[in-house]
Order: structure tokens, then C-alpha cells, then sequence
């Protein structure tokens, strides 16, 4: 899977997760970006990633990620 792919992907969870069609993620975006990105909100959000892409994030990898691109990176990673 390609990052773009990879990130098309990520678009549609967050979107879903944060309920707003017009979220679009960057490698640079962090939750201070968004405005609902709250802790609770941070645990689904990993949660439906890895739902949505068949992975499991250690408790390290979670707390490592600086910004969506952290987390990209995390994805394709466990993917490859």
C-alpha cells in the first residue's frame, strides 16, 4: 500500500471518528488541528485505525506519535 493510499485511507477514519466530511490530514496535522481531538477521542481514533488497517499499536508506538505522519509512518511499517 502506498503512503498516498495509506493516507486516503486515514482521511476516511478520521472523518468518520470526528464526524466532519471536511477533515483533511497532513503529516504535519496533531490534535491541535482538530477541534475535538480530546484523549478519549485520541483512543478511538487508534482504535479505529487499527481496525481499519488490521494492526495493533504498542502502548509505545501510541504515545511516540507526535502527528498523523508519526502515524502513517507506523502503518505502513506494520503493512510492509
Amino acid at each position: 500500500m502506498t503512503r498516498e493510499e495509506v493516507f486516503e485511507k486515514m482521511n476516511e477514519v478520521f472523518r468518520d471518528v470526528f464526524e466532519d466530511d471536511d477533515i483533511t490530514v497532513t503529516d504535519e496535522t496533531t490534535a491541535d488541528d482538530i477541534d475535538d481531538w480530546d484523549s478519549l477521542e485520541h483512543i478511538n481514533l487508534i482504535n479505529a485505525m487499527e481496525q481499519e488497517f488490521d494492526i495493533k499499536f504498542t502502548m509505545g508506538e501510541i504515545v511516540g506519535m507526535k502527528n498523523v505522519g508519526a502515524m502513517a509512518d507506523l502503518i505502513i511499517a506494520k503493512l510492509g
